[in-house]
């Protein structure tokens, strides 16, 4: 018969897990949204560790409430859905190169365009700019391409 593990008081739990689960999040979402996220984890595990049944696995289970909520906060709007200000080197600014091909896409496709291919952002800072996520923000800019094509063939 298996032994089964018993469960920490959640201070202990509490103790030996926190800064693991803040550098994750920190990771994950920058340090400033981590500290919001690293109290609703941890709000969250208070509410469900009552209920469990053992204490197997109660760091991975932590983790995974993180995950969790780190990706509830990057689906939340973000307070502004403006392209962050990226400095430029050059005279010409890199918008200007797409400009006359962009000003004909829907605002969304428009903007995930020239941020990847203008600005060079990753799909996480698209994402994040445009208050979606990174799948959302491939997607735009993929049918923005498409889109550019088409109307370069016709």
């Amino acid at each position: 018969m298996e032994a089964v593990a018993a469960i920490p008081p959640f201070e202990r739990f509490y103790e030996e897990r926190k800064d693991e689960i803040f550098g994750y999040l920190a990771r994950l979402l920058g340090r400033d949204a981590a500290d919001d996220a690293f109290q609703e984890t941890f709000l969250r595990a208070l509410r469900g560790y009552g209920k469990l049944e053992h204490g197997r696995h109660l760091r991975a289970w932590a983790f995974t409430i993180a995950t969790r909520v780190a990706v509830d906060e990057r689906r939340k709007p973000s307070a502004s859905a403006e392209p962050p200000e990226i400095p430029v080197d050059d005279e010409r600014p890199a918008y200007a190169e797409l400009q006359h091909l962009a000003d004909q896409l829907p605002p969304t496709e428009r903007a995930a365009v020239v941020l990847r291919y203008g600005y060079d952002l990753s799909y996480d800072d698209i994402g994040a700019a445009l208050g979606s996520s990174a799948e959302a923000a491939r997607a735009a800019a993929s049918s923005g391409v498409r889109r550019l094509r088409r109307k370069e063939t016709s």
